[in-house]
């Protein structure tokens, strides 16, 4: 299985406790010695804990999904809001520090906190690589007091692995090809295998596949009859085994252009909750329109309130002609919508473009004279955001109680800059 392949040195940094950790810094306190919880939005009581200190999660129980009405009243907590921006400019400067250890290129920023980095090379600079993550980690703390957890392997699948499932207790590990069997096999549920979610997870238990060793052990042809593209892939990722280059997606699926939130608040009407979905088409089609891009097939899932006891529906419908015209996307959604809702509160939406083509291969049809206007005007709006910002131009439904997009428009990641 792993013959001629290259034991690369690439490993996965996270950033303990990121946001907690710069709040802490901004605000002058120590992040290991104090009480302290970055809160959503502090004028909202039902508002979650994005991050909370060692100390908040030990002596008090808050952590991260705490909402804010559960955080005891003690004159020791720190609750501070996120500031978006700052956060984003301390990731940067992590970046421009590990550019002192690697060049740029061999640095891929997954998220705000978390990092790829290919240390092949560096022994001839720096000694052994395990030398190297712990100059690393020594510096992030010295120079951000921001302390770090590394996985390393051989690719980045085996990175992200060690880090999430050893090194964010121990500090840092390191997988190899030969620990799999001991390592990556034992592993269940299935959805703690980085690149499975929930519903992937269920399918394959009802395969009988409850253990990544399991999985492995199942036939390549099985899962590709079942999976496609991904069967094959989460056949060799079963074995450890990752090609892509690193900055390429870990598991490629389907390409689609999506948007998802959780509302401010618990929409009641099919009015309210459609404003947003016109909102979220608009971004969406945007989006599809900018990369020259056509999608056959839309998919909307809503999220039903906590208060209404959860869950939601999940579909999606294809149109015979491939398009990224705002209000086509949107009439699907409104049928998708009318067909499935229960008309209990809603509180979380999502919508993706799939099934895509470039757009110059759409046909102009006898019946729709007006496509290309309709085009044309999208293409003049989307202009117009790009110079002015996300609300220089706007729906009438997002100046309604309903709309979020002005809200939105405020935040940095969901949250205030």
């Amino acid at each position: 299985m792993y013959e001629g392949l290259e034991n690369r040195k690439i490993i996965c940094i996270d950033m303990r406790s990121f946001f907690a950790s710069c709040a802490a810094a901004d605000a002058g306190l120590d992040v290991m010695t104090e009480p302290i919880a970055v809160i959503g939005n502090l004028e909202q009581k039902g508002s979650i804990v994005l991050a909370a200190s060692p100390r908040m999660k030990k002596e008090f129980g808050v952590k991260t999904g705490t909402r804010l009405f559960e955080i005891p009243d003690h004159p020791s907590i720190h609750l501070i809001e996120p500031k978006m921006e700052f956060f984003v400019r301390v990731s940067v400067e992590i970046v421009r520090y590990l550019n002192q250890f690697v060049p740029n290129e061999a640095i891929h920023v997954y998220s705000v906190d978390e990092c790829f980095a290919d240390l092949g090379g560096t022994e001839k600079l720096w000694g052994p690589v395990e030398n190297t993550i712990k100059r690393i980690q020594d510096g992030m703390y010295s120079q951000f007091q921001l302390p770090c957890a590394v996985g390393m392997g051989p690719n980045m699948l085996l990175a992200k692995l060690a880090l999430d499932l050893d090194a964010k207790k121990s500090g840092f590990a390191k997988w190899m090809y030969e620990d799999v069997p001991k390592k990556l096999w034992p592993i269940s549920p299935l959805s703690k295998m980085w690149g499975i979610g929930s519903r992937l997870e269920k399918t394959l238990n009802n395969m009988g596949i409850f253990t990544v060793g399991q999985l492995a052990q199942t036939s390549l042809e099985i899962l590709e009859s079942k999976f496609g593209v991904m069967g094959n892939q989460l056949y060799y990722h079963a074995w450890g085994v990752d090609l892509s280059e690193l900055g390429a997606p870990l598991v490629e699926g389907q390409i689609s252009y999506g948007k998802g939130q959780v509302l401010f608040r618990d929409y009641r009407t099919k009015k309210e909750v459609m404003a947003v979905v016109l909102e979220m088409c608009e971004d969406v089609a945007r989006r599809a329109r900018e990369a020259e891009m056509v999608g056959r097939t839309i998919h909307l899932a809503v999220g039903y309130s906590k208060e209404a006891f959860g869950g939601g529906f999940d579909r999606s419908r294809s149109i015979e002609e491939s398009t990224n015209a705002t209000m086509k996307i949107y009439k699907v959604c409104d049928r998708i919508f009318d067909e499935f809702y229960d008309h209990r509160p809603v509180r979380r939406l999502s919508i993706s473009l799939t099934n895509l083509e470039p757009e110059h291969s759409m046909q102009l049809s006898l019946f729709e004279e007006d496509k290309w206007k309709v085009r044309k005007l999208g293409k003049t709006m989307d202009d117009l955001r790009s110079k002015y910002g996300s609300s220089a131009i706007l729906r009438a439904v997002s100046y309604t109680e309903a709309g979020t997009a002005i809200k939105r428009a405020g935040l940095l990641g969901g949250h205030k800059k």
